[in-house]
This record gives structure tokens, C-alpha cells and sequence, in this order.
């Protein structure tokens, strides 16, 4: 039968699929990656990153942290905040996907495990297995950050900050999934329009 290829080898080990992976860890799985964001400030131009989180399952965002030049012991405190007991995004996540960054060291990672969240490094060159976080990088620059010239770093906190809002709770839907709470029902018959 194994010559026939009806019996799996027995020496070769067993690999799911990333599409079953997914599928099997849905609810349990969330995704992290950074994005920046460059802003004039009075020394000149000045790149942010931005360390966000997402649930895989209600495609819901946390900013985790913007600073200019993040090192591992800020990425060690971003590690605490995400896992916290009591409010932490990644509470009840038993798996968080990343990128090969060198930013997600090997204290990052075991800050992680401590709470019982595995983390799960893509390969390089291999944005398809982290989608759900490009597709957010992807939706942040090409419908805000592109569009703006910041100045400071406030106006870059406050512009993720409601960005990430609007995207939480305003924008359609998504992948079937039931809006979030807090999101603005249609309006009921017909309005006058008001500009301001």
C-alpha cells in the first residue's frame, strides 16, 4: 500500500499545511509587525516605527508602541503590556506570528512564553504567511500615512491612534466577520446634509 501511495511513509514526518495551521489555530492566533512613519521634527526628518498587533479572527488592531528607535528592552516592556493578565490584547492568543526582525530577540520571545504565547517566526522573503498584518500596513499608508506630512511625534500618535480606531470599529465588515461594537449604524430615512 505504500507503494501505491494509499498509507502515509511512516519515516517521513507529518507537516500541516500554513492553510490548516490557520484554519485549526483561528481564534487563538494573532499577528505582529512594524510600519513607519517619517515626520518633520525640529532636528529634521525623523522615522517612526510602529509596532502593531492584530487578531487573526475579528481582524481587530493594537497599536503597541511608536518610538524612533526601539531596542529590546522597550520590545521586552511592548511583550509585558500585550500578555498582561488583566487587560493585555494578547490574553487568551496561544500563537503570535512575526517576521524574521532582528527587533524580536530572543528575551522578547521567552517574555512571551512565560504567559504561554508561542511565537511563531515566518521565513524570510515570505510576506503571504503574515497577510493579515501587510494588509493593515497596506490599508494604514495607502489610506492615511501616505496622504499627510507630520510634524512631531504627537501628530503621529494622534493620527495611528485614529486611524487604528476608525479601522477597529468604522470600516466595513471584513471577511463576513459582524462589525465591532461601537460601530455607527446607518442612518434611518432620509437627512438633510450639513457641511461644517
Amino acid at each position: 500500500m505504500l507503494d501505491h501511495g494509499t498509507l502515509p511513509d511512516p519515516d517521513r514526518p507529518y507537516k500541516t499545511s500554513w492553510k490548516t495551521f490557520i484554519k485549526s489555530h483561528w481564534e487563538s492566533i494573532g499577528a505582529c509587525d512594524f510600519f513607519s512613519v517619517e515626520a518633520w521634527c525640529p532636528t529634521g526628518l525623523k522615522r517612526f516605527l510602529v509596532f502593531f498587533v492584530i487578531d487573526l479572527a475579528t481582524r481587530r488592531v493594537e497599536i503597541a508602541g511608536i518610538h524612533a528607535d526601539p531596542c529590546e528592552e522597550q520590545m521586552i516592556q511592548y511583550a509585558r503590556n500585550l500578555t498582561d493578565a488583566h487587560d493585555g490584547f494578547l490574553r487568551g492568543k496561544r500563537v503570535l506570528i512575526h517576521d524574521p526582525d532582528p527587533l524580536y530577540t530572543k528575551k522578547f520571545t521567552q517574555t512571551l512564553r512565560a504567559p504561554g504565547v508561542r511565537c511563531l517566526k515566518t521565513p524570510k522573503q515570505s510576506p503571504n504567511l503574515n497577510a493579515y498584518a501587510e494588509r493593515f500596513v497596506w490599508s494604514i499608508k495607502h489610506e492615511c500615512s501616505d496622504k499627510m506630512i507630520f510634524f512631531g511625534e504627537k501628530s503621529v500618535r494622534h493620527t495611528v491612534g485614529d486611524y487604528t480606531e476608525h479601522y477597529n470599529k468604522e470600516c466595513p465588515p471584513r471577511a463576513g466577520l459582524p462589525p465591532a461594537s461601537g460601530a455607527r449604524d446607518a442612518p434611518a430615512g432620509r437627512g438633510r446634509v450639513i457641511c461644517r
